[in-house]
Formats: structure tokens, C-alpha cells, sequence
């Protein structure tokens, strides 16, 4: 029979296929038909880009008419350094002096339960009271109100922060170049970086550095360097120089995006200025030298930096160490390591966790014990990351004894094994068929003081259903729901499969449509599951229909799914067909040629 092209959409890697003859009173060859018109080159999908139009309001700019002017200042707010990488945060500020030569805000009792309120987190009411102060006649006070913005921007409340600003300038009271600090740093976070720089633009009093590091800091971490580039031009011409801060963010960008060749050029720049670099500048260089492959590079310059009056961290020597590991310089990582000390720089449980990792990685466990041990000797106690690669190794090749030997003394030594060590132990025990055991840990981890997760009951519910214990893998799927856990579809995709194991074919498709009518949406490893389960009951007709629904649920189909039809076609006794099918899949590239030989090779 000749079939029509679909005039329906249909789904990409799929277009019609002119006609197909099939042979009349066969149900297979018929769903054949139908399934040849899906086969095809690739369409397009429909792209709908939907723009609400409700985005920020574009505000005037900030009233320039003041009123009983009233200024204050604040402590000049720093960048911090975490773990050695810079970070733009704000230190949180409830009082501050006042500047000299200026009129003091009154102390009123609404600014005091402004104060009050914002500092109890309750921003609504907060921003009711200041309203209605202002209403009044009465003028806010800069700190409680810089606060308030700072609320609103952390909940991402952007467009109520600048409208508590509006309010505060409508009054008459002057905002300092910390409240404008607080709401750029607030839109740079929301990711509107041209409302910061508009905000920049409108400004009535000087930016400083810390303004335009928040600022440099967005457009670089938005892969804008060359508009980064530009800001920091404007800010030297107004006199505003750039700091050790500043600098480090742009070669941090010019690492990422030029290389770190012009980084260097900037460095040059930098020390020309005036400008010392610190740990954390040439932290970033190293990472950047590391991450284009140029490890000799960046050991020569870890070895140079106290001549350039900068003494290298554990960090540096992190850097440098995992990208030594990275590339197997194996005994080039344990000298850095043990060199540390000698330099005057300890290395860190994050120096030796690296090395464990990597090692346990690459199948060294007895090597990566022998870093274990050696870590109290330099003054560091093994935490749970350091005994989860060795764990995890020991699964890896099916160890399962000495992974279990291993968490007995992660014990002994009062480290406290965590939920991934759980998960890293079910995961092994499942794979290695001890199933039984993994219920048992399940069973007793709540008494540990460890919750299971949702991956804890996915490992042991699709070991279970491997196992062909299905009952028991729904005994568990129950368990976890009543204990507030929602199944995902690799909960629902494991338990089907069991299903099909088990030849339970009816029930696995009315799990399958129970699981749909909840809102779960299927995905390509679920629809092949029931594809094959139904294949090999002799239902192929009934997977050529599923395939159907795949598609109009805009699920793409794999390779698996195209060569399970065709497998069940072919055991149904319509080889010819299976053949012609398969042929026309290889030449579309929707299943490769080696996939396709080894198939041909079972009709």
C-alpha cells in the first residue's frame, strides 16, 4: 500500500518516506509501513523564542533634586579571596560613621524600625514603612535603606532594590557610593549587566574601584573583555586607578579568552603602573599556563616567584600538582608534594585528596594508600574525600571485600563515611550481583545518621530489578516516596525493565501509562526498554505503535530503538523486510554500519 506524507510536524532525525508495499493482512507489515515513513533525513524543528515583554522597566535615571542633603559614608567595602580564587562579595554593613562636614541623619523612630526590620529580614515591611516615612515628609536613613537594597537584590528583586533607591534620592537623603556599590554588585549577579553599567552611567557621586571591579568582574565572567576592556579606560581617565583586584580579573579573562600570552602583557602593564601583583595574580597565570598545556612553563614560574617578592601557596602547588596528574607525571607529583614542606609551605588535605584521586583513577590504589598514610605525618586527617576515590577504586575492579575493609577503617578513624561513600559502595555491590547486601546497608543507613537520596534508592532498585526481583524493587520505590523522595524516570526506566526481565509485558505497560498520566515524561532509555520487552514477547506491532507515541511526545529515538524494531521484525519471520529497513537506516545514518552487521548477522 502507498502511504501519504504526514502532514503533521514531525520529530528531527525523522521526514516522510514516499511509499512503502506492504503485504495486506499482516499487522506487523502494516505498523512497517508506518514506521518506514518516519524514517528519513533530518527535519527541523519548530523554535519558538518567546520574549514576555515584562522585563525591567527602564528608569529615567536618579533624581538630580535634592532636599536637606544628607550624606554618609561607609567602610570601603573589599574583595575577598576564598580558597585563592577572587571573589566580588559585599561585607555586610548595619552601621556606619557618618562623614565628616555633612548634617547627621536624625535618629527618628523610623529609621530606627527600619533598622529593626532589616535586620530581621523582613524586607516588605520594611520597604511599606520606608515609604510611608517618606510620605510623611521625613528622610530615611542611608544605612538601614542600603540594607534594604542589599535584601533585594539577594532574593533577586532587582527592580524593588532600584525602586527603594528612587525613593531615598525622592526624599532628599543622598545614597553613597556604597548603596550605588550594593545595587550594581545586585544586577551584575541577576546577570542584567547593562542595567549595572546604566546605574554606573548615572551615578551622583564618584565610583570607586570597588564600583568598577563589580563591574569588570560581570563582563569578563560574561566573556565581554573587550567592553571590560573599555570600562577600564573610562575609569584611569577619571582618575580612578586600577588596583591588585582589578587587574587580576582582566588577566584572569585575558587568560581564558586570549591566552596567556597578552595576560602576561598585562602583567607587564600592571608592575609598570606601580601595581604589585599578589599570590592570587600569579595563582591565575599558573592555572593559565596549566590549562594550555605548558606545565614546565608554569613549574618555572612557581619556582621564580619569591624572586618576585611572592612566596606560592598551597594553592599554587594544587594547580600545578593536578595538572602533573592530569598528565600521569606521577613521580614529579609525589616530589612537588613532598617539597612543599621544605619550602615552607604545608600541603593541605586538598593536596593529597588530588594526588588520591587521580591515583585511584587510574587503578594505583596501593600507591594512593601510601599517600593516605603519609597524611598525618604532614599534619593532615584523611576526611571522607580522601577515602572515597580509594573506595571507589576498589569497586571499579570488583574488590568489594577490600571496599568494605576500607570503610571499616575510614570508621575506626572517626571519619564518618557520607552519603556518596554509601553510594559509591551500593553502586559496586549492585554491579558486582551482592544485591542482598546493598539492602542490608540501605537498611541500616538511616541508623548511621546518613539519609539515603534519591540515587541511593535508584542504585539499589535497579540492581534489585536486574537481579529479577521486582517485587522487592517496588517494595523499595514505596519506601522512598513515603519518606518524601520523588522517583525520576531513572527510578520508573529501572523498575519497567524489571518488569520486561520478568516477562510481565501487560504489567510493564500499564506501569508505563500509570507513570505518564503522573506527569512523568518518558525519555528514549524508557520507550527502549518497553520496545524490547515487547519485541520479545512477539509483539513487534505493538513497539512499531510505540514508536509512534515516541515521536509525537518529541522524543528522539537512538540507534538502540531502530535496531530493537528491526531485531523484533526480523523474529517475527519478515527478514527480507528487516533487511530493506536496515539498509535504509544505514544509508540515512541513523544506525551505524558496524551496528548493522552484527544485527544482520542473528536474522
Amino acid at each position: 500500500m502507498d502511504l501519504e506524507v504526514p502532514t503533521k510536524q514531525t520529530h528531527e532525525g525523522f521526514c516522510s518516506f514516499h511509499s512503502f508495499q506492504g503485504r495486506t493482512g499482516s499487522r506487523v507489515c502494516s505498523n512497517l509501513s508506518s514506521l518506514k515513513v518516519f524514517v528519513g533525513p533530518k527535519a527541523h524543528f519548530l523554535v519558538l523564542s518567546i520574549d514576555s515583554g515584562t522585563g525591567l522597566r527602564t528608569q529615567e535615571g536618579f533624581r538630580k533634586k535634592r532636599r536637606n542633603r544628607v550624606y554618609a559614608v561607609s567602610k570601603i567595602e573589599a574583595f575577598s579571596s576564598d580558597n585563592g580564587r577572587l571573589s566580588n562579595s559585599e561585607k555586610t554593613q548595619l552601621g556606619r560613621p557618618s562623614q565628616v562636614n555633612s548634617m547627621p541623619s536624625r535618629e527618628s523612630k523610623g529609621n530606627k524600625d527600619l533598622l529593626r526590620l532589616v535586620r530581621k529580614g523582613e524586607l516588605e515591611e520594611c520597604f511599606r514603612r520606608l515609604e510611608s516615612m517618606v510620605y510623611r515628609g521625613d528622610i530615611p536613613d542611608i544605612i538601614p535603606c542600603t540594607n534594604l537594597i542589599r535584601g533585594f537584590c539577594r532574593i533577586g528583586d532587582t527592580e524593588k532594590a532600584t525602586r527603594v533607591m528612587q525613593i531615598v534620592e525622592e526624599s532628599g537623603a543622598v545614597p553613597d557610593v556604597i548603596t550605588y556599590n550594593v545595587l550594581i554588585s545586585g544586577y551584575c549577579k541577576a546577570g542584567d549587566i547593562d542595567r549595572a553599567l546604566n546605574i554606573l552611567d548615572q551615578m551622583s557621586v564618584v565610583p570607586d574601584v570597588i564600583t568598577y571591579n563589580t563591574v569588570l568582574r560581570s563582563l569578563c565572567n560574561n566573556g565581554k573583555l573587550d567592553q571590560a576592556m573599555k570600562v577600564l579606560r573610562r575609569q584611569m581617565k577619571r582618575g580612578c586607578y586600577p588596583d591588585v583586584f582589578t587587574y587580576t580579573i582582566l588577566i584572569e579573562a585575558f587568560c581564558k579568552e586570549s591566552g596567556v600570552g597578552q595576560a602576561m602583557k598585562l602583567l607587564d602593564e600592571m608592575r609598570s603602573n606601580g601595581c604589585e601583583p599578589d599570590v592570587v595574580t600569579y595563582n591565575v597565570l599558573i592555572n593559565g599556563m596549566c590549562t594550555e598545556g605548558r606545565l614546565d612553563e608554569a613549574i618555572k614560574f612557581l619556582n621564580n616567584m619569591p624572586s618576585y617578592g611572592c612566596q606560592p601557596n598551597a594553592i599554587t602547588h594544587n594547580t600545578i600538582l593536578r595538572s602533573m596528574c592530569n598528565i600521569g607525571r606521577w613521580v614529579d607529583a609525589e616530589k612537588l608534594l613532598s617539597g612543599m614542606a621544605q619550602k615552607g609551605c604545608a600541603p593541605s588535605v586538598v593536596t593529597f585528596n588530588i594526588l588520591i584521586n587521580h591515583l585511584s583513577r587510574k587503578g594505583f590504589l596501593d600507591r594512593a594508600i601510601d599517600i593516605l598514610e603519609k597524611m598525618p605525618s604532614y599534619g593532615c586527617t584523611p576526611n571522607s574525600l580522601s577515602y572515597n576515590p580509594l573506595l571507589n577504586g576498589f569497586c571499579k575492579v570488583k574488590k568489594m571485600d577490600r571496599a568494605i575493609e576500607y570503610l571499616e577503617i575510614m570508621v575506626s578513624r572517626g571519619c564518618y563515611p557520607d552519603i556518596v561513600t554509601y553510594n559509591t559502595l551500593l553502586t559496586g555491590l549492585c554491579k558486582d550481583g551482592k544485591v542482598d547486601t546493598a539492602v542490608e546497608i540501605l537498611d541500616q543507613l538511616s541508623t548511621k545518621g546518613c539519609s539515603p537520596v534519591l540515587i541511593t534508592y535508584n542504585t539499589v532498585i535497579d540492581g534489585l530489578a536486574k537481579d529479577r526481583r521486582t517485587r522487592r524493587a517496588f517494595t523499595l520505590f514505596y519506601e522512598m516516596q513515603e519518606k518524601g523522595l520523588k522517583p525520576d524516570i531513572v527510578t520508573y526506566s529501572s523498575l519497567l525493565g524489571g518488569l520486561n526481565r520478568e516477562g510481565k509485558v501487560e504489567e510493564a505497560i500499564q506501569f508505563f501509562n500509570d507513570f505518564k498520566r503522573l506527569g512523568v515524561r518518558p525519555n528514549a532509555i524508557t520507550y527502549n526498554t518497553l520496545m524490547l520487552g515487547l519485541c520479545k514477547a512477539g509483539q513487534t506491532d505493538r513497539a512499531i505503535d510505540l514508536l509512534f507515541d515516541m515521536v509525537s511526545k518529541n522524543c528522539k529515538p537512538t540507534e538502540a530503538t531502530y535496531t530493537t524494531l528491526v531485531g523484533g521484525i526480523a523474529s517475527e519471520g519478515l527478514v527480507k523486510e528487516a533487511s530493506e529497513l536496515l539498509d535504509e537506516l544505514c544509508s540515512r545514518g541513523l544506525v551505524k554500519k558496524s551496528s548493522a552487521k552484527q544485527l544482520a548477522a542473528k536474522f
